[in-house]
C-alpha cells in the first residue's frame, strides 16, 4: 500500500512538473533573444546533445587523403569563398562584425578541430547544426559537393598550424588568363 501511495505522489509530481514546464515555455517566459545568454543548464544540455548527435550520425569516410597539400589548399579556398571565414575567421582574418551577435557564438575552429574526427567535421559542414548560425552546406542551392566539403575538412585539420602568409596565398584569387 505504501508503494502505491509513493508511486501516486511521484506521478502527481511528474504531472505538476510537466504543467509548470509547459506554462513556462509556452507562456513565453523563456527568453529566446540572441542577446540574452542561456542558463548554464540549458547550455550544458545543448552541448551534450550536439556532441552525441554528431558522434552518432558522422559515418562518412574521407574519399582521399586529407594530408594532400593540394586538397588542403583547395579547402582553404573553399573555406574562404563559401563564407566560413565570416563567422569563424581565419589565419590573419578577423570574423565579420555580425558574427558577434550570434548566440551561441561561432567557435574559434583552431580550438575545436583537434578534438573532432574528420567525419564529424564533414557531417557538421554538410548538415549544419540547428539553433546555431551553422548552415547546411549540403542543403544549399546548389549543394556543395562532397569533395569540396572534404577539402575544407583537410584544411580545418591543419588549421592550427597554418600561417597567415600561407592562408593568404592559398585564398588569393588566381590571376586572370591573358587573351
Amino acid at each position: 500500500m505504501k508503494s502505491l501511495k509513493f508511486l501516486g505522489i511521484i506521478g502527481l509530481l511528474a504531472i505538476l512538473g510537466a504543467i509548470f514546464a509547459a506554462a513556462f515555455f509556452f507562456g513565453g517566459f523563456f527568453n529566446v533573444a540572441a542577446s540574452h545568454p542561456d542558463p548554464d543548464p540549458v547550455n550544458w544540455v545543448l552541448e551534450h546533445v550536439r556532441a552525441a548527435s554528431i558522434a552518432r550520425h558522422a559515418t562518412d569516410q574521407p574519399t582521399g587523403s586529407l594530408n594532400d597539400p593540394a586538397v588542403i589548399q583547395a579547402g582553404a579556398k573553399n573555406f574562404s569563398q563559401r563564407g566560413c571565414v565570416n563567422c569563424h575567421g581565419g589565419p590573419g582574418v578577423d570574423w565579420a562584425k555580425f558574427s558577434e551577435g550570434l548566440n551561441p557564438g561561432p567557435p574559434d575552429l583552431k580550438d575545436v578541430v583537434g578534438d573532432m574526427l574528420p567525419q564529424e567535421l564533414f557531417w557538421v559542414i554538410k548538415n549544419g547544426i540547428k539553433m546555431t548560425g551553422m548552415p547546411s552546406f549540403g542543403a544549399s542551392d546548389p549543394p556543395v559537393p562532397d569533395p569540396d566539403i572534404w577539402s575544407m575538412v583537410a584544411f580545418l585539420k591543419k588549421l592550427p598550424a597554418v600561417s597567415e602568409d600561407d592562408y593568404k596565398a592559398w585564398t588569393a584569387a588566381a590571376p586572370a588568363a591573358k587573351p
